[in-house]
């Protein structure tokens, strides 16, 4: 082991590599089950990637690729392997422009991203409450979603091109800039939402779009699910610029909204669900969307609304969404991230409630989430943190018969494998299984992670 470090450093030089204490403060994070690393190599290019990958390799050992740590589900867990952050690997390469693409470096942050193509006048849809921490090799290895999914897509519509690292230190470079492009097969999906289990990406190039000139942004009131999808398509029909419709369950809207939380209501408490709404588009933007609201509060859809009249009025909003650290307030809390149709929504929930309810008297489920395109984010609340296993067999076990999902969009890592067959079918599992063993034979990248063992419970 002493020998493997010591061939480490000398590859990554000064800083490369953090051992010990260094590794240990790294490794905490408030988000994460987080626990010492053998240590962390940090190189700077796509060759220093390669030759740590050969040197762990031919130790032996295990590479547990690490971005912002704010997953959720375990996949950066590193007990005993080496983590590499490609944290000295964040430049912005180049933005182009006349073509709107942008390459950039894995280790980047999201939000440095997103104010590089800001400063060309161009714009970088993704969004997540977690932008400041984020980076661009973390949020394509989960297929990160966030606020702007409805209008904008996923993380995977987003990449052009991937350079990625291999298993065996092959260095694959398909840094395409083109949105079309069918010569052979599209080889980045391989590697976009895998979770750094079949290669490490080290670089993209990113679709980028005209910056919109106009956002328009109210936070409505419904008081009855029925309303919420004929909300939901009416304003899609009649505002092409909608990009958001983010939903609160009024225990979420509450947690939020009370002390300690630094939001305080914009509108008052005591209504069935909080919709915030918003549109990137034309200048008449605003204009549109106070017309279809007004439309929508004639017709009972919504019951009351608060347009915002300034960025200021924007950011209160969405401070109340991305407030998700205010859950914690139920804890010991597990966080599930589901995806089901709209349609199965009251059900799914009211059932879970009730079994939550009988099983732990006095447990919070909390939830919120992007409905707009399906994802739900569940919180459950329980005094009993060993009871995480039966919390996720109710969480999930549902899902399977709704043409569910286990895993929206933060991955699935450790803590989803186990249920991953709920989601995804036998064969689609052995696929699954024969890609990572031609890709990587010797379980050197993320081993365990996403894939349940073959003889398990779902497997």
């Amino acid at each position: 082991m002493t020998t493997l470090l010591a061939t480490l450093e000398a590859i990554l030089g000064p800083g490369g590599l953090l051992t010990g204490e260094a590794a240990a403060e790294r490794a905490f994070s408030s988000w994460t089950r987080a626990a010492t690393p053998l240590a962390i190599a940090r190189p700077r290019s796509a060759p220093e990637v390669a030759q740590v990958l050969r040197t762990v390799a031919a130790a032996g050992g295990s590479i547990v690729p690490w971005g912002g740590r704010t997953g959720l589900v375990e996949g950066t867990a590193a007990e005993g392997a080496v983590a590499l952050s490609l944290d000295r690997m964040a430049a912005v390469e180049d933005i182009d422009p006349v073509g709107q693409t942008m390459t950039v470096q894995a280790g980047c942050v999201l939000a440095t991203a997103c104010d590089a193509a800001a400063a060309q006048g161009l714009f970088l849809p993704l969004d997540l409450g977690s932008r400041g921490s984020a980076t661009i090799g973390g949020t394509i290895s989960t297929n990160a979603g966030g606020n702007r999914v409805l209008r904008y897509g996923m993380m995977r519509d987003m990449v052009l091109g991937l350079e990625v690292v291999l298993a065996d230190g092959t260095i694959v470079t398909g840094l395409n800039r083109l949105i079309k492009n069918n010569a052979g097969y599209d080889l980045k999906q391989l590697f976009i939402g895998s979770e750094g289990t079949l290669g490490i990406v080290t670089r993209a190039v990113l679709r980028l779009r005209p910056t919109p000139p106009a956002q328009g942004t109210a936070l409505l009131a419904v008081d009855a699910f029925e309303a919420l999808p004929r909300l939901l398509r009416a304003l899609e029909a009649e505002l092409p610029g909608l990009s958001a419709f983010e939903v609160m369950w009024p225990e979420f809207y509450r947690l939020v909204t009370t002390e300690p939380a630094r939001g305080r209501p914009i509108l008052p408490d005591g209504h069935g669900y909080y919709v915030l709404v918003e549109t990137l588009g034309p200048e008449d933007g605003g204009a549109l969307l106070e017309a279809r609201l007004e439309a929508a509060l004639a017709d009972g859809l919504v019951t009351d609304a608060v347009i915002a009249k300034s960025q200021a009025e924007r950011d209160r909003m969405w401070a109340l969404r991305d407030d998700v650290a205010q859950v914690a307030r139920n804890g010991p809390v597990a966080t599930f991230d589901v995806s089901l149709p709209i349609t199965a929504m009251p059900d799914y929930v009211a059932g879970l409630r009730a079994a939550v309810a009988g099983r732990w008297p006095g447990a919070s489920v909390v939830v919120f989430g992007h409905l707009g395109d399906g994802n739900l984010h569940v919180i459950v609340g329980l005094a009993d943190a060993t009871a995480r296993p039966e919390v996720e067999a109710l969480v999930h076990g549902p899902l399977a018969t709704c043409d569910g999902s286990i895993s929206a969009e933060h991955g699935v890592g450790l803590s989803k494998r186990g249920h991953l067959g709920l989601s995804r079918s036998p064969e689609e599992l052995d696929l699954m299984r024969r890609l990572k063993a031609a890709l990587d034979p010797a379980q050197l990248l993320n081993p365990g992670k996403v894939l349940p063992p073959a003889d398990g419970p779902h497997g």
